[in-house]
């Protein structure tokens, strides 16, 4: 039990970096929606989307490669350290030199202006220059220098954010100088230039690191390493499909004239699934190092599936309290009620993302028998499911198509990788309590969003009985793990 109280302050502190700067950058959903017309927030939500490929694109599965060869014992740290650094730095370098040489181009089969084109491809260059770093944190348990940077990088980010929309337009009206720094027609921009901004802050930040690690080349270790990273290349590139290509899709699948304010709407109201996906991505940064270094235990699989378990509880506790309390949450994160109108895809992206997390919990068994092909299987096929559905149901039923696909995709992951684990490298999940708590929290979820709409004491009164069903069902666990 004393490796579980390790997990968890190693998650806590994890999710310290995640979730206090995601809370901190909420406050920029409200003040986007408040300064930016839907088509506005569209135009900057699609070209996000385009980001999250890239970023796939540039880190090539190599920060799990990373993960995989440092904690072997026969492979040379130093080596795989220098190596990685000089393959991710040189070809981002290469990277950049020809985008910008042929970014107007980008800019027009895109459909963006080139002024955004041209920051996001800096945004891109400089986040995959602190990928490495950041995983040197993580590997070496360093998670306190992780978050301090994590949190630095999104309060310039905050800092810059609201200077730019709320204290630069005031100061405008009485000087030249800060006049000839504000657009009020091109708001959008200043959203980019903030990011920019924060990302070169950060690569000034874990410039050290660089000397730590130092540049140097092994062949033989990087095709070993590209072996194991192609595969994660490819799962990654379709999670991105899974997880961004909605917003490209409802933009170029719907009418012209409706398109940028449909991914604005979406885009704003898909912000309410913030908690399961904070909550999925803390748990991953804590538990991915510890699945690698617990494996060679005897009793690793009994741990990974109680692990498991506890994760499916708690994410079901989060998807009731937010579909309980959205109508505070939207209050605070979407002010504007122009946005409201896309609320009915909360449950579903809650739903999803929940679905994302227990794949996260099942994959273990791909990544500790080195199978990642089969990873890439499954994401492959999910990317699939993404991209046939949206292009089926956008026409028809517009964004409500992009939430159902999202939905559709993740739980195939999940149930996937269940089935190929089995079979690979059987864990001992308790499918009985974990069907039963995902279909009690979907059910009560059903009543109060369906059901009882805005009823938040019949919705308050089916949260407490879940969580109480849940301590008295778990309680012995719960004791055991609080005496160790």
């Amino acid at each position: 039990m004393a490796l579980f109280k390790k997990l968890f302050k190693q998650t806590f502190i994890y999710g310290l970096a995640t979730v206090l700067p995601r809370i901190l950058s909420v406050i920029l959903v409200p003040l986007y929606v408040e300064f930016l017309l839907p088509e506005e927030y569209g135009i900057y939500s699609s070209l996000m989307a385009f980001l999250i490929l890239g970023n796939v694109l540039l880190s090539y599965g190599m920060e799990t490669a990373f993960f995989r060869f440092v904690t072997k014992g026969s492979t040379n740290q130093k080596e795989v350290q220098s190596t990685t650094l000089t393959s991710l730095t040189v070809s981002t370098v290469i990277f950049l030199g020809v985008t910008l040489l042929f970014r107007n181009q980008l800019a027009e089969i895109a459909d963006f202006k080139v002024e955004y084109v041209t920051y996001g491809l800096w945004i891109l260059a400089l986040d995959a220059l602190i990928v490495l770093p950041f995983v040197w944190f993580r590997v070496n348990e360093k998670p306190m220098r992780y978050a301090i940077i994590k949190i630095l990088n999104v309060c310039i980010n905050l800092g810059l954010n609201l200077f730019f929309f709320l204290a630069l337009p005031k100061l405008a009206i009485n000087s030249e100088f800060w006049n000839s720094l504000w657009s009020s027609e091109n708001k959008v921009a200043y959203i980019f230039i903030s990011n920019l901004i924060a990302s070169a802050a950060t690569l000034i930040m874990v410039l050290p690191l660089y000397v730590k690690m130092g540049f140097g080349f092994n062949s033989t270790i990087w095709k070993q390493m590209m072996k194991y990273a192609i595969p994660v290349l490819i799962a990654g590139i379709a999670f991105s499909v899974n997880e961004a290509f909605d917003r490209i899709l409802l933009k170029y699948l719907l009418p012209e004239n409706i398109a940028e304010v449909q991914v604005g709407l979406y885009s704003a109201c898909y912000k309410l699934g913030m908690f399961m996906t904070l909550f999925v991505m803390a748990f991953r940064l804590g538990i991915e190092p510890f699945f690698f270094n617990y494996s060679a235990e005897s009793n690793a699989k009994e741990t990974y599936a109680t692990i498991t378990k506890y994760f499916t509880l708690f994410g079901c506790i989060i998807l009731l309290g937010v579909i309980v309390y959205i109508d505070i949450f939207k209050l605070i994160l979407i002010p504007n009620s122009q946005y409201w109108e896309a609320l009915k895809i909360v449950p579903l992206i809650l739903l999803a993302n929940l679905f994302l997390g227990i794949y996260h919990n099942l994959s273990v068994w791909y990544k500790v028998t080195d199978r990642t092909k089969y990873g890439a299987y499954i994401s492959v096929f999910s990317a699939v499911v993404t991209l046939v559905l949206n292009y089926l149901l956008i026409p028809y039923i517009g964004y409500i198509g992009s939430a159902i696909a999202t939905l559709a995709a993740y739980g195939s992951m999940m149930v996937l990788s269940y089935l190929y684990g089995r079979k690979y490298y059987s864990v001992p999940y308790d499918l009985k309590k974990i069907g039963g708590y995902l279909t009690l929290a979907i059910t009560f979820s059903a009543i109060s969003f369906y059901g009882l709409p805005g009823n938040i004491w019949v919705g308050t009164l089916l949260l407490l009985i879940f969580i109480s069903i849940m301590i008295l069902t778990e309680k012995k666990e719960f004791q055991k793990i609080l005496k160790k």
